[in-house]
């Protein structure tokens, strides 16, 4: 049986909490101030980055939703204007989704209260050193086998 320590454990815990809290407020905020919620912020954030479009199974790998949370969300932002889907000529299953004009406002009217958001709960709390530090262990972490 593989165990850890109890301060190991206590890292791991704060970890997550330290995740979740600073995504709940970076939620509140964006809801708030835009009502948008912080997933469909990253749908519209990746979407813009690939120039409007992506393939849902691309889009969900980068949102880290599953394919039918995916859809879930795709289908209200698709209800609120934000993005549409399309099908993909080369693929007779496969979907786009495709930042509307709308999707693209909100997403430059909600960019400010997200970046405040960022900086407020996370960069201002660490001094230079210590996110220096963070970028070196949370790449460890990413490029580490699985």
């Amino acid at each position: 049986m593989v165990g850890i320590s109890p301060e190991e454990s206590a890292v791991w815990r704060m970890m997550q909490r330290a995740q979740v809290r600073i995504t709940r407020r970076l939620e509140a905020e964006l809801l708030a101030a835009h009502d948008l919620a912080l997933a469909s912020y990253d749908v519209l954030q990746q979407l813009s980055e690939a120039h409007g479009r992506l393939r849902m199974n691309d889009l969900a790998d980068r949102v880290l939703l599953s394919r039918s949370g995916l859809t879930r969300l795709i289908d209200r932002l698709q209800r609120d204007g934000l993005v549409q889907r399309e099908a993909c000529a080369d693929h007779a299953r496969g979907l786009y989704a495709v930042l509307t004009g709308p999707g693209e406002a909100r997403l430059v009217e909600a960019t400010p209260t997200y970046l405040r958001g960022i900086r407020a709960q996370f960069l201002d709390v660490l001094e230079p050193e210590e996110l220096e530090r963070c970028t070196a262990m949370l790449t460890k972490l990413l490029v580490a086998p699985r």
